[in-house]
């Protein structure tokens, strides 16, 4: 694996100036948080600080929902379509900044330009052009009579003040999946990003007001879980709960939202498999290994973490992807030349070696296993590892790691490597790989998980949803399907007889 060494690197988001009035984005401006306590942004490449800002408090959070309760009679009664064009105009603004978006990204997160820049960002476009789309599509049941003296219709309506909790690893994108279904259903948001990552979000809730969303429609507050999370999830008068990250946190989320009987949304854990048959192409496998395992540094819930796969092919598939992982380029987010770029932070770094370190007691390293040296260990790097002969039921294969590491084990039959691949709590993301469409439908049939993807493992498309099974939590990100999630549906009814006395009332006074 190559350190890249690049001059002709672009300057780094300038997140100190940009957001001196503060990081919490309320009714439509940036202010300082009221904790009294402040937080630092660190460059996860240098160890630099790289933003400090004042963290938001009780009183921030209240004043968010407040102004987001103010906003949602008039931005709930507007039409699909004057939502739809402002949604419009939201990508629009989002594509004119695109650099900056992408720049802010790489900054905080330590992810290669490459990847902010063809992915994270476009991505985010993309899906804001179709929710722009989809907000004119709010499908309900026709009407009709449901009983002879009756005419039904079904009502799709907004929930009201929705409180969102994103996570560090795709602060933009995962901003984007809670704001933008939430916002194109008629309902007002309250966002609280990562206090590690909250420059895209704040750049996000900019680019709304800059499309003409009205104040308060969407606010952003940054503060800590135990503070302005569970304020903001136990809040009277937000309606639904929408969170992202990990199983452990989301239980605690669910428990503090059903004491006031929020809608709730649990986006979690995921510990994806990638079944490899005997029939598969092994160059193919190979590379989807590899790319599924180190995108986003592995800090992808939906990241293939377990290679299954079928013995005849085991120990070339684990020759091969150790040799495809060391010419994988590690290095500054910022320069082109860049593959992957370090962790989030030291802490996550540290996390991710102590993983490794125990896994040598009973598993093989086959590469990586280490951070690097030189100028890079200044940074939150760690070199992209393959784990072998690990037991099913190890630490290394059942927890979520969120590192660039890949577990792979062998199976026999096609029964056991399904089963294997069910044989975890979660159930977000899986892939199988097979050239037989029979084999590979059964395993798109039997695998446990939100996404099964066949031959491929990572894509995700704006019209499609995202969300899992089992402790990978319930509902579903981006699509239409979202909708479900962020409206509440009301039955009408109506009578059609102009009758004073009802045939039914005979129940009550039939006598009389």
């Amino acid at each position: 694996m190559r350190n890249t060494d690049s001059d002709t690197t672009p300057d780094r988001f300038p997140a100190q100036d940009r957001f001196r009035a503060g990081a919490q984005y309320i009714a439509g401006r940036l202010t300082k948080g009221t904790s009294g306590r402040t937080h630092a942004v660190i460059d996860p490449a240098t160890g630099e600080e790289v933003f400090t800002y004042e963290l938001a408090g009780h009183d921030d959070v209240d004043a968010a929902v407040s102004a987001a309760r103010a906003a949602f009679a008039g931005w709930a009664a507007t039409t699909p379509g004057d939502r739809s064009n402002a949604l419009h105009r939201l990508a629009a603004v989002l594509a004119e900044n695109a650099e900056e978006f992408a720049r802010a990204e790489s900054l905080q997160c330590g992810k290669p330009l490459k990847l902010t820049r063809e992915f994270d960002v476009p991505g985010t476009i993309d899906n804001t052009a179709f929710f722009a789309g989809a907000a004119r599509h709010l499908q309900g049941q026709s009407a009709g009579e449901y009983s002879s003296d009756h005419t039904s219709y079904v009502r799709r309506e907004p929930i009201g003040v929705i409180g969102s909790i994103a996570p560090w690893n795709y602060p933009l994108q995962m901003a984007a999946w809670k704001i933008l279904p939430a916002i194109a259903a008629g309902n007002t948001i309250v966002l609280k990003p990562a206090q590690l990552t909250p420059l895209t979000a704040l750049l996000f809730a900019e680019a709304c007001t800059k499309a003409g969303i009205p104040d308060g429609v969407v606010n952003v507050v940054t503060g800590s879980g135990r503070d302005a999370g569970e304020r903001l999830v136990g809040h009277p008068d937000v309606a639904m709960t929408s969170f992202t990250g990990s199983t452990t946190v989301g239980k605690r989320v669910a428990e503090t939202a059903i004491a006031t009987v929020k809608r709730l949304h649990l986006e979690l854990g995921g510990k994806a498999p990638f079944v490899v048959f005997d029939d598969a192409d092994l160059e193919a496998a190979v590379n989807g290994a590899v790319a599924g395992s180190l995108i986003n540094t592995g800090q992808d819930c939906t990241a293939a973490t377990r290679a299954y796969v079928q013995r005849p092919l085991y120990d070339a598939f684990v020759e091969r992807t150790a040799a495809l992982m060391e010419t994988v380029r590690i290095g500054d987010p910022f320069s082109t030349d860049t593959d992957i770029g370090p962790l989030v932070s030291h802490a996550q770094r540290d996390s991710v070696a102590a993983f490794v370190d125990r896994a040598r007691g009973y598993a093989r390293v086959v590469t990586g296993g280490e951070a690097p040296g030189g100028e890079l260990a200044k940074g939150a790097y760690y070199r992209p590892t393959l784990v072998a002969d690990a037991a099913q039921d190890s630490e290394i294969v059942q927890s979520e790691l969120f590192g660039p590491v890949l577990v792979v084990l062998p199976f026999d039959t096609d029964d056991e490597g399904i089963a294997l691949a069910n044989d975890t709590p979660y159930g977000l993301a899986a892939s199988a790989w097979s050239r037989d469409v029979y084999r590979a439908n059964r395993a798109t049939r039997e695998i446990e998980a939100g996404c099964v993807w066949v031959n491929d493992h990572i894509p995700i498309i704006s019209e499609m949803p995202h969300g899992g099974y089992k402790a990978s939590g319930f509902g579903k990100d981006m699509s239409a399907y979202s909708f479900e999630e962020y409206t509440q549906i009301k039955h009408v009814m109506f009578d059609n007889t102009a009758v004073a006395k009802k045939d039914w009332h005979r129940t009550i006074f039939a006598a009389r």
